[in-house]
């Protein structure tokens, strides 16, 4: 999958409000995918940090684009489960994100994310299950 069509999935496939996280796709291989987060001053909560439903639609949706790059295209598949640590707090600047694909089998496939901060400090790391339908 190359990465105009991957940006095309994306832009596709999410929902609208997911959309407004304006992900891009930086680079697409067959076991792991890299994607930016723009910052957005809308992501704050009211304590001065991005809040934690950002990362987490990050991470899923970052895991969805590896996936689907993995398999040369989007298939019906479902989050079983999302793990989230939340390592750091993160005010503002641009986010790194890797969706690396650990084990694909038949029916699930397991993943995790690491969510890198402005600095290059790791802020968020998350596994993942996805059922493929």
């Amino acid at each position: 999958m190359e990465l105009v069509q991957a940006q095309k999935m994306l832009e596709e496939l999410v929902s609208p409000w997911v959309r407004q996280l304006n992900l891009q796709i930086e680079a697409v291989g067959p076991d792991e995918s890299e994607l930016r987060l723009p910052f957005d001053a809308a992501f704050k909560h009211g304590g001065g940090v991005i809040c934690g439903q950002v990362f987490m639609a990050v991470a899923d949706t970052a895991m969805v684009v590896a996936l689907s790059a993995a398999l040369g295209g989007f298939q019906p598949m479902t989050t079983v489960t999302l793990n989230t640590q939340f390592m750091r707090p993160v005010t503002d600047g641009d986010l790194r994100v890797i969706a690396r694909i650990l084990r694909r089998g038949k029916n699930l496939v397991f993943g995790e994310i690491e969510i890198f901060d402005a600095s290059g400090k790791m802020a968020v790391h998350a596994t993942t299950t996805y059922a493929m339908l």
